[in-house]
């Protein structure tokens, strides 16, 4: 196991911003890590120091001397009238039958290898940079939002290369369902500092939870005993009988500390608009057609959305999810049939193209007044503009100045400030960190209204959505089905199409020359009957360590003694980390099975 980056002793800032202090983080050539922090931390930053695009202040960062790093660039590297055959065989040099391979894992074949790459939509431009990437055989990728904008069928394809691919990869993603889904390690930054966790992010902010929580009761339990020391040295100092226990008890007082956690800025507070409950159907179409004068994207549309429902609208890249849109709010005519949204619907509208129409003259705080609902107190528009990263003086910005993505997070707080009883949002989460994402996503699931929205987030989907409705084949249907089983039925047709096409891979083998990466089973094949006899031990071992974890946990929320609770903390971290490894090796056997039978 090879060092390929080791970050020592850290530190970056910006003016008054800390963005690394005396951090330190080492990256092995078998590392699949998953890298989070809030929007700011300095993830990208650490990034272009890696790349050498920047200077650290102090501190270093030690490279192998065979490091070999692919980075997923965002700006368009193709020349005009390229196509996306030629793009891959002139940016890697490999013949076409290589980058027709990789390419085909990544389902980029007919028309869409051999077609102009410039006329593909962003999402299959997206999957055409990542096979370039590959085809470079980095031993180190950095993939930076890598599913921004990718559709569902998409990331799933991402996600089996990575898992198959045998090289390190250091992975910014705010999407906690592809982190778990591809990577086995995660880095925190926070507050200038990188931990490293070794498991899945879920387990990791699961342990940080239980940290934050040992640490308050810990702390709780030093208070109390700091007030009572205090208390008795103050009764007791001034009596010559008691004056040197008085002194031992100050001695006592001195050495007791509370422990302090690094924490990332406070929680969103996200509302949705208080809006009165409605029951019927919100919007119904009917033999409704959509598209443009010159293509029609679907016809024979017949659905209901009934009013409190929250509809996902889910389909592959250049579908038409975003004309569906468009159709039901009006920005684009239906071509024939009829759409009705019912009396008293009061629609609010976020998509990509709405900041286009701000007033550059005003200022943050002047364009959340105008939007918010009369009534609304100036505190609330306060937090609804922290919530969107829009803090302090950043309310005295003028739209003019505001990027892209402000420009994005300001039509969203001004629309969350508003009096809508119906919402239409495509990809509310892009620009928003994961924790502020979460709160608009338990903001939605209590708001009283009508949902309608777009989002390539998986774990934003799942936790917002109780309708499904489907762009497909010039088809618009309800799925009839909640989220889960929609992306489970995605899942089988690309485990098809892979067994058909005899693939399963077959891109990380030829990115690297070699085979995939082995099941965790060791290199020699090894018996049915091996097989399941490790696993049954593993069986009795995850129950005996759960049982372990259980128990210390149980007793750390009754404990007040401080050392008794470091001790169990101590004991119930130890026994999570070796209940993961557990679980972890039973998945990998299953799986090794499982190929084998």
């Amino acid at each position: 196991m090879a060092v390929l980056l080791d970050i020592k002793n850290a530190c970056k800032r910006y003016g008054d911003q800390v963005l690394l202090d005396e951090a330190s983080a080492t990256i092995t050539d078998d590392g699949r890590v998953g890298f989070i922090g809030r929007n700011g931390a300095g993830k990208s930053t650490l990034l272009r120091l890696i790349l050498g695009e920047e200077e650290l202040d102090s501190g270093e960062i030690v490279r192998h001397p065979r490091l070999r790093i692919g980075y997923l660039r965002q700006h368009d590297p193709f020349l005009p009238g390229e196509s996306a055959l030629d793009f891959l065989m002139r940016d890697s040099g490999r013949p076409d039958w290589a980058c027709g391979e990789v390419a085909g894992d990544f389902e980029i074949k007919g028309p869409r290898l051999t077609g102009p790459v410039a006329e593909l939509s962003g999402g299959w431009q997206t999957r055409v940079k990542l096979a370039a990437l590959l085809l470079h055989e980095p031993n180190l990728l950095l993939l930076d939002e890598p599913t921004n904008f990718l559709d569902l069928r998409t990331q799933i394809l991402l996600e089996h290369f990575l898992r198959g691919y045998r090289e390190a990869c250091l992975i910014v993603s705010h999407d906690r369902a592809f982190l778990g889904a591809t990577c086995d390690q995660t880095l925190d930054l926070t507050a200038g500092t990188l931990t490293t966790y070794p498991g899945k992010v879920d387990a990791f902010l699961e342990h940080q939870r239980e940290r934050a929580a040992h640490v308050e009761r810990t702390n709780a339990a030093v208070l109390a005993k700091r007030r009572q020391l205090e208390d008795f040295i103050a009764r007791n100092k001034a009596r010559a009988s008691t004056a040197s226990r008085a002194k031992s008890k100050a001695r006592q007082l001195e050495r007791l500390e509370v422990e302090e956690v690094a924490t990332a800025a406070a929680t969103a507070a996200i509302q949705c608009p208080k809006v009165a409950p409605r029951k019927g159907p919100a919007v119904r179409c009917r033999g409704l057609a959509i598209g443009y004068p010159d293509r029609r994207i679907a016809a024979g549309i017949d659905l209901e959305i009934e009013h409190g429902s929250r509809a996902a609208i889910v389909g592959d890249n250049g579908q038409g999810k975003t004309t569906f849109l468009r159709t039901l709010v009006g920005s684009l005519a239906p071509l024939d049939g009829e759409l009705k949204w019912g009396y008293g619907c009061e629609l609010g509208v976020y998509a990509q193209h709405v900041y286009t129409s701000l007033r550059d003259d005003q200022t943050v705080l002047e364009h959340l007044e105008r939007s918010a609902a009369i009534g609304t107190k100036q505190q609330r528009i306060l937090d609804v503009a922290g919530a969107m990263l829009f803090r302090g003086s950043g309310v005295e910005k003028r739209v003019k100045v505001l990027s892209g993505g402000e420009r994005a997070r300001l039509c969203l707080a001004g629309l969350l400030l508003g009096e809508s009883n119906v919402l239409v949002l495509d990809e509310p989460g892009n620009h928003l960190d994961v924790e502020t994402v979460d709160a608009l996503a338990k903001a939605l699931v209590a708001y009283e209204g009508t949902v309608v929205f777009t989002s390539h987030d998986r774990s934003f989907m799942r936790a917002v959505a109780t309708t499904v409705i489907e762009v497909r084949d010039e088809r618009v249907v309800n799925t009839l089905g909640d989220y889960d089983a929609y992306v489970a039925a995605v899942s089988r047709e690309i485990d098809e199409t892979e067994v058909a096409a005899g693939r399963g891979g077959k891109a990380a083998a030829v990115a690297r020359g070699g085979s995939p990466r082995k099941p965790a089973g060791g290199p020699a094949a090894r018996s049915d009957r091996e097989l399941r006899k490790e696993i049954a031990t593993l069986e009795k071992s995850i129950a005996r360590l759960d049982a372990d974890k259980k128990r210390a946990s149980t007793a750390l929320l009754a404990a007040t003694d401080p050392d008794e609770a470091v001790r169990l903390h101590v004991e119930m971290t130890a026994a999570a980390e070796k209940l993961a490894a557990a679980e972890e090796r039973w998945l990998a056997l299953q799986e090794q099975l499982a190929a084998e039978g």
